[in-house]
């Protein structure tokens, strides 16, 4: 017959195995990159792009290397822990959520909760060392996301960051928005970054990934999007799971030539850090009727 002190001794015995089991799930974590997912991830992203951001998932190796986000939620807290609600036209609000996986760098607070779906569309214009890239966002579709960006805009979340990622032919994007990729050289980024808070995934019924989108990354859990996103320069055959939240209508050039130009260690699924740097040096974000 079992004593108090065998089940004491086995209750410590259990802790100690979970606790083990969190680190080795942290440490594994830690190694993956996210663009879409923190593959584009936060992650992202595509992450994330598509890093944690990653974060986004697909068929093809580039892409579910692309899908591993760099910041998934422990999975000894997902239940328990707190979900983010989409929007809710009853209350115009969205429910953010506090990121519990750990990803957080540059904390700016929580986007406000009240949001407007009108405009319909507004316009990110991102400044950057190889010249503007800029993206009509869908507001009415996506209004929890822009919002997000928005408040993101308005902190200087994105100021001297670098785009951390960059794919290939097979898997055509450039990841951006990690704040631990410094434009300074100090940080190259590893897609797993984040601005402290989540949000669900809005605008994916018949989602598509062409050329001229900008998708939001995450990590392969629902409601994982956070501050990455990835730019796409061709087609990629993702499954509708990433934010689409605008379209580039000035700077496909740019991502052309950094895609040209290819990328630094190839971390063995083609994508890697973009040989030619392109540094966000500021973001804003206007209206438009």
């Amino acid at each position: 017959m079992a004593t108090g002190k065998d089940r004491q001794k086995q209750l410590a015995r259990e802790h100690y195995e979970r606790q083990m089991q969190r680190r080795l799930e942290r440490e594994q974590r830690n190694k993956r990159t996210a663009i879409i997912g923190s593959t584009v991830g936060v992650v992202v992203v595509v992450g994330g792009i598509v890093a944690a951001v990653a974060m986004l998932g697909g068929g093809d190796s580039a892409t579910e290397a692309a899908s591993t986000p760099t910041a998934s939620a422990p999975q000894e807290t997902a239940s328990a822990a707190a979900q983010p609600k989409p929007y809710d036209p009853a209350t115009g609000t969205c429910g953010y959520v506090a990121d519990t996986a750990g990803g957080q760098v540059k904390d700016v607070g929580m986007p406000p909760a009240e949001v407007k779906l009108k405009p319909a569309t507004k316009t990110m214009t991102l400044e950057t060392n190889l010249g503007d890239i800029v993206v009509t966002l869908d507001n009415a579709k996506a209004p929890c996301t822009v919002n997000s960006l928005d408040h993101l805009a308005s902190k200087n979340f994105y100021d001297r960051s670098k785009c951390h990622r960059l794919g290939n032919d097979k898997f055509p994007m450039l990841q951006c928005g990690d704040p631990k990729a410094k434009a300074d050289g100090k940080a190259q980024g590893d897609g797993s970054g984040g601005p402290g808070y989540v949000m669900v995934e809005e605008n994916l019924e018949g989602a598509t990934y062409k050329r001229g989108v900008m998708a939001m990354a995450k990590t392969q859990a629902p409601g994982s999007t956070g501050s990455q996103f990835f730019l796409v320069y061709g087609d990629i055959g993702l499954t509708p799971d990433y934010t689409p939240v605008g379209t580039i209508t000035k700077g496909l050039d740019i991502l052309d030539k950094v895609n040209k130009a290819g990328v630094i260690g190839d971390s063995g699924d083609g994508t890697g850090a973009p040989k030619e740097t392109v540094e966000i040096k500021d973001v804003t974000i206007s209206g438009k009727s």
